[in-house]
């Protein structure tokens, strides 16, 4: 039975539709993900289904006694709570209904049976059981831990939480409830990689229908059993993983195009047979063909991409530096009392793209700063650095966003417009608009326009991907991808750092630890790493050794050399296996030879139960 069917739903944004004829059903176990640019409804469309904000058309059909929860960007007021009463508080119905039942409980002790009071209490246990009983406030504790809180930080009150840290607070009161219908809008924000993979983990196994806003493409894809595409005031339902989706989509825009080009080339050759003959021997001919051409512009369909705008990333070639780009030795960080990184030491070479991840605390942003500001290591001749922070980017402020771009870059005022036209800063209100009045995406979008113009040879960017829209993200990796100068890059957009990053460097027990090739590369050995030991093997009986008066091998003996040869052939095979699972024929093979020595072996014991006897 589905949770929610919605119906034509309609949103006006200033009296003109930010969509319309919106349509689609979930179910239990269903977990729509919400795709399209920056701007085209997707979080107020999660608003409008919590009832957060009205609609201006359309219904929706509820399962009965459906519970819904939210979680967005807004981080929860700091009203006194403990962040155990926050998170608790997503619930309040499951409060009053424990509530409920101890009152009822009372009132039969006393002696009352009625069949009213019997009813109710029914009811309100069955309300609690489908919730998941009273194990919920368990449950919450256990949701708090999986996002990376500890025990120490349940009686904490929310003001003296960090604004990230908040955010994960609010993802844990929509999960601790267990509501039948969980939206979530940029529910990986602010979480590290195993509170990713924790959260991939509980969402999939989650028994409630889920609506998603996400950027993390790896994140859509472990997920997402739908995809519902909002653009343009118009809605497209998907049924599928997200990979399968965009390739869809591919295939859909490329046709689009082409039968856009068609009508383009048969516009302009019936215009020009107007041109020609509209006056002469055969007007009545082009009048035939203008009535034609206005046919074709009623159903004319627009090239996919006209009037949509994605960043434009191209760095400038930056000049050579020398080898050696960093060298920090001894490294010793903490904040306050906490250590955060003990004797180790990060050297980077010219062109080295390098990752560095680690837990939340851990320390990744303090050890770019402490780079950026020289307080470790050294930086090798000729590097020029450009810094990226995730936190408020520092921006001239005192003017507006052409006069900070042409005096942070040196361009002239047509350079500085084309550049900011790229970063979707267009036309003289988004040029003259003040710095100090952007909002958060914007500053970082013009930080990001300024690193690019900056012709450094040495990028340290902190989670550079936040606020962009999955377009701008793939712009920004295959820059970065380009990019002949040295990167050192933190994100946890997994996506970004597989295309980008050809080295990872991971915090680990305070100290530096380097692993060759992207985030595939690093997930397969450390999966590798805390898989379990194999089972020692078996040892094979050995056969009594032939009487030396046989000249010529018997069955048993030609058995027993055939099980050498197998094993010393499945040996080989599982080295092989061992560097490609993926290799079809090798497994064919491998299978082959597994069953062929058990048949030998079931073989030898009957001869040798024979040659006992």
């Amino acid at each position: 039975m589905a949770v929610l069917i919605a119906s034509a739903l309609r949103k006006e944004h200033s009296g003109d539709p930010l969509f319309d004829g919106v349509s689609f059903k979930v179910e239990r176990g269903d977990r729509l993900a919400l795709a399209g640019p920056n701007g085209a409804g997707k979080t107020t469309l999660l608003r409008a289904l919590m009832g957060e904000t009205e609609l201006q058309g359309g219904e929706l059909a509820w399962e009965k006694g459906a519970r819904v929860a939210l979680h967005d960007q807004r981080p929860p007021r700091r009203g006194g709570q403990t962040l155990s009463e926050y998170a608790l508080s997503g619930a309040s119905d499951l409060v009053a209904a424990e509530q409920e039942l101890r009152r009822l409980e009372e009132t039969m002790a006393g002696g009352d049976h009625t069949a009213e009071t019997l009813r109710r209490y029914g009811e309100t246990q069955a309300r609690l059981e489908h919730a998941g009983g009273y194990g919920w406030r368990d449950r919450a504790t256990s949701v708090l831990r999986g996002l990376g809180f500890r025990d120490p930080d349940l009686d904490r009150r929310l003001e003296t939480f960090s604004g990230g840290e908040l955010t994960r607070a609010s993802l844990a009161r929509a999960l601790a409830g267990q509501p039948d219908l969980l939206l979530l809008d940029e529910p990986t924000n602010h979480l590290d990689m195993a509170s990713i993979e924790w959260l991939e983990q509980e969402l999939s196994t989650l028994d409630a229908a889920i609506v998603l806003v996400a950027h993390d493409r790896w994140f859509l894809e472990s997920v997402g059993t739908a995809v519902l595409e909002l653009e343009d005031g118009k809605s497209v339902y998907f049924p599928g993983k997200w990979h399968v989706w965009r390739q869809e989509k591919a295939a859909r825009l490329a046709m689009q195009a082409r039968f856009a080009e068609r009508q383009a080339e048969d516009i302009e050759r019936l215009e020009r047979f107007v041109a020609r003959f509209r006056y002469g021997t055969k007007s009545r001919q082009a009048q035939a063909k203008l009535k034609q051409i206005a046919r074709i512009e009623k159903v004319r369909v627009e090239a996919p991409g006209a009037g949509r705008r994605t960043l434009g990333f191209e760095f400038l070639k930056p000049a050579r530096s020398g080898r050696t780009v960093v060298e920090a030795e001894q490294i010793d960080l903490a904040a306050g009392d906490k250590e955060l990184l003990v004797d180790t030491e990060l050297v980077l070479e010219r062109g080295e793209h390098v990752a560095l991840i680690g837990p939340n605390g851990s320390g990744k942003t303090t050890l770019l700063e402490s780079l950026v500001n020289g307080r470790i290591g050294r930086l090798g001749h000729g590097v020029e650095l450009a810094y990226f922070s995730q936190h408020d980017v520092e921006l001239d402020e005192r003017g507006s966003v052409l006069e900070c771009t042409m005096g942070a870059t040196g361009l002239q005022r047509p350079q500085a417009q084309a550049l900011l036209g790229r970063f979707l800063f267009s036309g003289w209100d988004d040029h003259e608009k003040k710095v100090v009045s952007l909002s958060g995406g914007e500053r970082r979008r013009l930080a990001l326009a300024l690193i690019v113009a900056s012709g450094a040879n040495f990028l340290v960017l902190d989670e550079p991907t936040n606020h962009l829209d999955l377009e701008s993200r793939e712009a920004l990796e295959a820059a970065l991808e380009a990019f002949p100068g040295t990167v050192l890059l933190v994100s946890h957009d997994r996506a970004v750092l597989d295309a980008v990053a050809e080295r990872i460097v991971a915090i680990e027990d305070l100290r530096l630890r380097s692993y060759a090739g992207g985030w595939a590369e690093y997930a397969r050995i450390r999966a590798d790493e805390d898989a379990p030991a194999p089972p020692p093997k078996e040892s094979k009986p050995k056969a009594a050794k032939p009487a030396p008066q046989l000249v010529r091998p018997n069955e048993l003996q030609q058995v027993e050399a055939a099980i050498d040869a197998r094993e010393t052939e499945l040996a080989e095979l599982e080295r092989r296996l061992a560097e490609d699972w993926s290799d079809v024929s090798t497994l064919a093979a491998h299978k082959a030879a597994r069953d062929d020595l058990q048949t030998l072996l079931g073989r030898w014991e009957e001869l040798f139960e024979a040659a006992q006897a």
